[in-house]
């Protein structure tokens, strides 16, 4: 019994001595550190944290979703494409047909049914019907397109009023904002997701010919066409596109601004087709070289290498080396600010443009201008003329340049795409598109049916000819 006793009264003193060593000489280099509300600024800005959960618990979106979710519609757009063909359709000459559903979404901007949608939402249709929240359906009816911004009008009668959306000016809007998109995803109706404005001004092309807004609101297959409104719920974007690999949404999303599809659709209302305005300047975002070489220090602006002869610009003495810095007191940073914020003018609307020439600010008024005074259609062809800067830089005398084409026959059979220049037309040099419009009011309908020759350069600078027998 004693020697039981001795042993535990030894390891009780072997645990103290233990536990006393340990507090001496290891837990004071090595104190543990417990997360506490005054630990926090060491990994993350206290201000932040606290901005950040303020914001998010003071935002109330019920108002806004409350607003939107009755004036979004649900697109059906039914198609028509050619089904498997069997041997009875063949010997009968019978060409068979396939429907096919496709659905997005739409937004009702005005009490008469007036509502927006994409371009590639109603494409090819059949047959379009409009779903509202209330689960009333309608037939639509197209009343105009315009696929350059993917925005299209559709129309609806009802005897009743309908709920609508008003539109805010995206150009107000911030990054960083709040942000809802209220669509119909998957066929899963009236569906509101909410995010924040990641950026504006987003082109996905690579030729600045787009300004989308970019969002983090989930957006998916169904969402196209639907709204993207502020938490006031103002319509500030039409939802349009999504990046992914995938073809499901992965944490951006695009909207064409309100105010390009504003003016769109009352362009569509009013003339039955969209007017655009040219500036009338070539150029390119300015970068950290450019900015070196015209010896300035700012890296923001749109740099402007050649003017258009006959331009507002030119009229208004803008120059080829000018920096633009602003347009109406709106800020341009980069070329898709630009060419976003002309597309919201017209034809004859006057724009202030302020822009840097040496180092100096100086404002000029420009009339904005057609396309039609640029450019002629031929042969399913856009053509405009050749500056000349790119005559002198290429060694060209004549020609007429290819904007874009849809004819397919040229472009299968000898190449003829965007950038290739027609120089001559039946042994008749071409030095303008005036040239072009005489030779299409000559011939008239029968223009395809007299032409014999046809001069080009293709994009390799190579001069080419074809004779059509």
């Amino acid at each position: 019994m004693k020697k039981i006793l001795t042993l535990l009264l030894v390891s009780a003193l072997g645990g103290i001595f233990t536990l006393g060593a340990y507090k001496l000489y290891i837990e004071d280099e090595n104190p543990v550190a417990i997360a506490t509300a005054d630990s926090i600024p060491a990994f993350l800005p206290t201000h932040n944290v606290d901005a950040f959960l303020n914001a998010a618990e003071n935002t109330d979106f019920t108002v806004a979703a409350e607003n939107t979710v009755d004036a979004v519609v649900h697109v059906k757009n039914i198609t028509l494409s050619s089904g498997q063909m069997t041997l009875q359709d063949l010997f009968s000459g019978r060409s068979p047909k396939r429907a096919q559903l496709g659905t997005g979404s739409g937004v009702i901007i005005n009490a008469d049914g007036y509502i927006i949608t994409n371009n590639h939402v109603i494409r090819n249709a059949h047959e379009l019907s409009v779903t509202l929240n209330n689960n009333k359906t309608f037939k639509a009816e197209i009343i105009g397109t315009d696929p350059k911004t993917d925005i299209a009008l559709l129309k609806i009668e009802s005897d009743e009023a309908l709920p609508y959306v008003t539109f805010g000016d995206s150009d107000t809007s911030k990054i960083g904002e709040w942000v809802l998109a209220v669509g119909n995803p998957f066929n899963l109706t009236s569906t509101v997701t909410a995010g924040i404005i990641s950026a504006k001004s987003r082109d996905l092309t690579g030729k600045s010919s787009q300004s989308f807004i970019q969002t983090d609101a989930a957006v998916n297959p169904g969402n196209s066409g639907g709204a993207l409104v502020n938490t006031n719920g103002e319509l500030i974007g039409i939802n349009t596109a999504i990046t992914s690999q995938t073809g499901s949404y992965i944490g951006y999303s695009f909207a064409v601004p309100s105010n390009i599809a504003r003016k769109v659709v009352e362009d569509i209302m009013e003339y039955g087709n969209v007017q655009n305005g040219i500036l009338g300047i070539v150029g390119g975002t300015l970068n950290s070289s450019v900015a070196e070489e015209l010896g300035v220090e700012y890296t923001e602006g749109v740099l402007v290498s050649e003017v258009t002869k006959n331009s507002g610009a030119e009229k208004a003495g803008i120059k080829s080396g000018d920096v633009i810095k602003k347009l109406d007191d709106i800020e341009i940073s980069k070329f898709e600010d630009l060419s976003g914020y002309i597309k919201t003018k017209r034809p004859n609307d006057i724009v202030k443009v302020e822009v840097s020439r040496d180092n100096k600010l100086k404002s000029f008024s420009v009339k904005l201008t057609k396309t039609e005074l640029f450019t002629v259609t031929f042969m399913k062809m856009e053509l405009q003329d050749l500056t000349d800067a790119f005559k002198e830089k290429h060694g060209i005398n004549n020609g007429v340049m290819v904007k874009s084409t849809e004819n397919k026959w040229l472009y299968s059979n000898l190449g003829i795409s965007e950038g290739y220049i027609i120089t001559g037309i039946n042994d008749i040099q071409i030095e303008s598109i005036e040239d072009i419009s005489k030779l299409k009011k000559k011939y008239g309908d029968d223009i395809l049916e007299n032409i014999k020759k046809l001069e080009y350069i293709n994009n390799r600078k190579e001069k080419k000819e074809v004779i059509f027998r």
